[in-house]
């Protein structure tokens, strides 16, 4: 079963990007002051030898990925190394089709055996940590991002257009099963049924505050960069229009937790925020933590209690290790999944604990974050879409996942307060999406096949690829 427009991958680049971050960035237990960019060109192919190129990008968060005590330094070599390893994986990947059949089936019959020979790689030189798999599948996205937007750009349509019958070998059936008392059928459905009917070009945008930001001008140190940003809470508000404001806690320390949420939220009510959700990073160990911060909260800042749209992944991202029952929490506040969410299988997993809502990454892939909405809309769960710091080229498939899934609100989108010089040139093309506005970020400027990224207007200058394989002709 084939169609004429089916492709498969016939060459693949990759490009490592050194960033800087202008402020630190706590990720749980640590701190992120730099992190490297990992882009991708990708070349297709079709059954009659038409070829053309599409663009992938991610940033490989090691921090928020593979949580250890090795060093930073150790951490990102490896997975920069497995960046290497798949770009020759793809190209020996001879299988055809829609973007979402070569990403899911190069998933599920290659990544998994790279990933075991990797490791054992690893073993073998005395690193006997083994790579998470979550660290692969941010290794992995901007290769299949990349594919994605070389067939738009092979058949000159928006990507977006061509998750359909017309186009898909295969219905969703071939890839979600559904959760056994739900009455959902993926027969004859295709991503695009689960797609809002009139995609915005403007939404709004969630404002992370790190652990360690300033918040008021009582915090700073005098260490602060002295740039064109703000640098405190209460003037990235007022410069950018701010009314979303996602707050990191620590998840081991409920005192610190519960005094941040409070301040926040009195800055956020003081200056006319309209929502705060909270993110615990995964290292909360029992619903009581986060049910008494809660209660607590709703008892003495019932204002604030109630601006807090959702809470997201207070528990260890080892769902499987880790099934703890969260229906005590999701009876306070809708709890959204994102560490644990790496596919579909996972969320109806969540969904058997109690969990609400999904939070949906591009760095999970292009085609696992769209099966896993719609596995998670056919069964009424609600949708977010999380920023992983994207710069550049990784901001585009980012905000357009959010415009077309539909949210529960707007999109998270933060590398304009750590890393925003990493943009400089796709911004001057995408004003609207490198910056907030009236706190929202404009889509209007995207536009043209694949993502829409309009490259050939972007003077962007590459170093030699770190790794490469097969052909661009």
């Amino acid at each position: 079963m084939s169609k004429p427009t089916d492709v498969r991958v016939v060459g693949a680049e990759v490009y490592f990007l050194p960033i800087k971050a202008r402020m630190p960035l706590k990720f749980g237990a640590e701190v992120v002051e730099a992190v490297t960019g990992s882009r991708v060109r990708m070349a297709v192919a079709d059954s009659s030898g038409r070829c053309a190129v599409g663009w992938g990008e991610t940033p490989l968060s090691v921090t928020w990925a593979w949580p250890s005590k090795m060093t930073y330094g150790d951490r990102d070599e490896a997975m920069m190394s497995f960046c290497r390893m798949l770009a020759e994986g793809w190209v020996g990947f001879e299988d055809a089709g829609h973007p979402i059949e070569l990403g899911h089936g190069f998933q599920h019959q290659v990544m998994s055996k790279l990933v075991k020979k990797f490791n054992s790689r690893r073993s073998k030189s005395g690193q006997t940590e083994p790579m998470p798999h979550l660290a692969a599948m941010i290794c992995c996205s901007a290769f299949d991002i990349a594919v994605h937007d070389a067939y738009g750009i092979l058949h000159q349509r928006d990507v977006y257009e061509m998750y359909t019958a017309e186009f898909m070998n295969r219905d969703l059936s071939a890839y979600l099963t559904p959760a056994d008392d739900a009455g959902v059928d993926f027969a004859d459905k295709y991503p695009a049924d689960f797609f809002v009917s009139n995609p915005p070009k403007r939404m709004p945008a969630w404002h992370l505050v790190g652990g360690v930001d300033p918040l008021d001008k009582d915090e700073l140190t005098g260490k602060e960069p002295d740039d064109a940003y703000p640098v405190t809470l209460v003037d990235w508000i007022r410069t950018d229009g701010l009314k979303c404001l996602k707050v990191k806690l620590r998840g081991n320390d409920a005192t610190w937790d519960y005094d941040r949420l409070v301040k926040v939220g009195q800055i956020a009510v003081t200056n006319d925020v309209d929502w705060l959700t909270s993110d615990f990073n995964c290292l909360v160990q029992a619903t009581a933590y986060v049910n008494d911060i809660l209660d607590k909260l709703v008892l003495e800042h019932p204002r604030i209690y109630g601006m807090i749209l959702y809470v997201e992944q207070p528990f260890p991202y080892d769902m499987e290790a880790n099934r703890i029952d969260v229906r005590s929490v999701s009876a306070r506040k809708p709890l959204f999944m994102d560490e644990s969410a790496h596919d579909w299988s996972f969320v109806r997993l969540g969904r058997e604990l109690g969990w609400s809502g999904v939070a949906l990454k591009t760095c999970k892939t292009q085609s696992g974050a769209l099966l896993s909405a719609c596995w998670a809309k056919a069964h009424g769960m609600t949708l977010m879409v999380q920023d992983l710091t994207n710069p550049s080229l990784a901001q585009i498939p980012h905000v357009r996942l959010a415009a077309y899934v539909g949210t529960i609100m707007g999109v998270e989108t933060n590398s304009m307060q750590f890393w925003p010089a990493a943009s400089d040139q796709e911004a001057k093309v995408h004003p609207g999406i490198y910056r907030r506005r009236g706190g929202c970020v404009d889509l209007s400027t995207i536009n043209g096949p694949g993502f829409g990224y309009r490259v050939d207007e972007i003077d962007r200058q590459l170093p030699p690829p770190a790794g490469s394989a097969g052909r661009f002709e």
